[in-house]
């Protein structure tokens, strides 16, 4: 079974206005609800391509009511830690001439709720996959990945992150599965300029030698290189189309590569419908669905 972990899930209030003027009132021209959350993102995407996940986190007040429905509405099994104080997020994403973000707080998650969530991870077994993305509220401690992936070490659970600098620096001795930064945090953890792929995958072999066994590089228009764990390294470009949402892009990458993988175990196919995911969700208002994400792959060079 493949878990996903959202911290902190939240409900996306996207809209649309044309020309945004501050200190006035606009109106809306279109607008949206998503259930929002990387590995809320990832489950969706896995869904859609006919994987099923569990998807694991907190939610708190009625806005964690209405994820809690949303979710299920989305096909995706829950098996959220109801939080006691505060209430899930509420997201407002604006796009107009620029793009715009007020992001919520979200609940106060108790030492309580934690161990909650420890408990239902020790319920994983050998071949299960666990992914854990995104940031950390700030009511937890920032060392939870490390704790989660302490606790399941050696116990033949494959681990994806996705999350930046020091999360991910700190969880690479527990041997993660995959990791997926993009280019850009792969320079900040270095601090040298990566202007060339020899040196992305010279800098991407550095995280394995640290831990990490598959990395995945994605790299905006350039599209993505892919440093496997046996050392072979592929690159693929991305997928044509306009885009027009940045939201969730990359959590379709991870659900596209899993999905792939878990298909046959070719890494260059992994690559080849992740990036189609990417790109998918890339071209569209929400998440990719499953016909776009297949023409996609079938545009893409093998």
């Amino acid at each position: 079974m493949i878990y996903t972990v959202t911290f902190n899930p939240a409900l996306d209030y996207v809209v649309h206005v044309e020309h945004f003027a501050a200190g006035k009132v606009n109106r809306t021209v279109k607008e949206n609800i998503f259930y929002g959350g990387k590995g809320i993102n990832v489950s969706a995407v896995l869904a859609e391509l006919g994987y099923e996940s569990i998807a694991l986190g907190f939610v708190a007040g009625f806005t964690g009511d209405e994820i809690r429905r949303g979710v299920k509405e989305l096909g995706i099994q829950a098996d959220f830690i109801q939080v006691e104080n505060g209430m899930s997020r509420i997201n407002v994403k604006l796009k107009s001439d620029e793009e715009s973000e007020i992001n919520g707080m979200g609940p106060k998650i108790s030492a309580a709720d934690v161990e909650a969530l420890s408990r239902k991870l020790d319920k994983l077994v050998k071949g299960d996959v666990l992914v854990l993305s995104g940031s950390i509220p700030s009511t937890i401690e920032d060392d939870i990945y490390e704790k989660i992936m302490a606790r399941l070490d050696g116990r033949g659970i494959r681990i994806v992150v996705d999350a930046e600098k020091d999360l991910l620096l700190n969880v690479l001795r527990y041997h993660p599965f995959l990791i997926k930064p993009n280019n850009l945090e792969l320079r900040d953890m270095f601090g040298v300029e990566l202007d060339t792929d020899e040196k992305i995958v010279a800098h991407a072999k550095k995280l394995q030698e640290r831990g990490a066994g598959n990395v995945l590089v994605s790299m905006a228009k350039d599209g993505a290189i892919l440093v496997t764990e046996a050392g072979e390294a592929f690159k693929l470009g991305v997928a044509k189309g306009k885009v027009v949402n940045s939201v969730g892009a990359g959590d379709s990458m991870v659900a596209g590569f899993l999905a792939g993988y878990l298909e046959n175990g070719d890494l260059a196919h992994a690559l080849r419908l992740g990036t189609a995911a990417g790109g998918a969700t890339a071209f569209s208002d929400g998440l990719g669905r499953r016909d776009d994400i297949m023409e996609l792959y079938r545009t893409l060079c093998p």
